[in-house]
């Protein structure tokens, strides 16, 4: 069984519960972003939690399958064709052989997961069939014409309440990222998460799977842009999902799952790994607060 991929929108990728544990030999872990809205798309479908799924980024993806099957779109909320035939969001839905799919652009958040029964079957590559768009290990970005192997369904699909199938809210109140303080916190003070709860920032378009970079709402204010910076230089030394890395020009970057094993930059906060999924769905104008954990 396979899918042919028409169109792949902005970026779409194969993601499943990424490769952690090779830092060592310089390879980010990769995965999908929000691992939540993964989970839930396989759950939806019987697939196990591993299974690999496509990653869709604001614009959606376009595909066929060749063999009746069982799919499911969660995560960014999303209109969801099968023909002419306009389907539900964060349930399963039945596909006949030569069905012609359409995910749309996201309605609000960033990243919608498209599982499918059986689930990806590309070849895993030290053990993930994720794409690591830092590091180019795994299978390459798809693009129009990708055709991809399903493997065979073995679960059944279930039926999740909507009260229990989270929501992605980007607008209104600034979202709250819990963090803890990171290895380099002393070169900002002694007070550094009170420092660093006193600024709201707002996501840029440069952001991506690697990071969020953040600017400082209030130029000037008491954030990082305004912290002395030590006159010193930093060793380049590992960085974990999560950390909050401050370059040069006090622009805060939180690095997602496709980072950068090593950094010379310092590391000053961590996010929480329970908050990151919120952050896969965060668009550029996004504002965000840190709060000591």
């Amino acid at each position: 069984m396979s899918l042919t991929v028409l169109e792949s929108g902005l970026l779409t990728t194969v993601q499943d519960r990424g490769r952690p544990g090779y830092a060592h030999l310089g390879v980010p872990r990769a995965g999908a972003l929000d691992r939540g809205a993964a989970d839930l798309a396989n759950r939806l479908v019987g697939n196990p939690l591993e299974a690999a799924v496509l990653e869709t980024t604001l614009t959606g993806v376009t595909f066929r399958v060749e063999r009746a099957l069982t799919m499911a779109v969660a995560g960014a909320d999303a209109e969801v064709w099968v023909g002419l035939r306009r389907v539900a969001f964060a349930e399963a839905v039945s596909l006949s052989a030569h069905a012609e799919v359409r995910v749309g652009p996201a309605r609000s958040g960033v990243r919608s997961y498209v599982s499918v029964a059986g689930g990806i079957a590309v070849s895993p590559i030290l053990g993930s069939r994720s794409t690591d768009t830092l590091a180019y290990v795994g299978p390459p970005v798809v693009t129009a014409g990708t055709v991809l192997p399903v493997a065979p369904a073995t679960g059944q699909p279930v039926e999740i309440p909507a009260t229990r199938t989270p929501r992605h809210e980007t607008e209104g109140e600034p979202v709250r990222l819990r963090v803890h303080r990171g290895p380099r916190h002393d070169w900002f003070g002694p007070d550094l998460l009170a420092h660093l709860a006193e600024s709201a920032y707002v996501v840029t378009s440069d952001s991506n799977r690697v990071g969020l970079r953040l600017d400082e709402m209030v130029p000037g204010g008491s954030g990082f842009g305004s912290a002395q910076h030590p006159e010193r230089e930093l060793a380049s030394e590992g960085i974990v999902l999560g950390a909050v890395q401050i370059p040069p020009d006090g622009r805060p970057v939180v690095f997602l799952r496709d980072h950068p094993v090593t950094g010379g930059y310092p590391v000053v906060a961590v996010v929480r790994e329970a908050d990151l999924d919120r952050c896969a769905q965060l668009r550029a104008g996004s504002r965000i607060r840190f709060v000591p954990a």
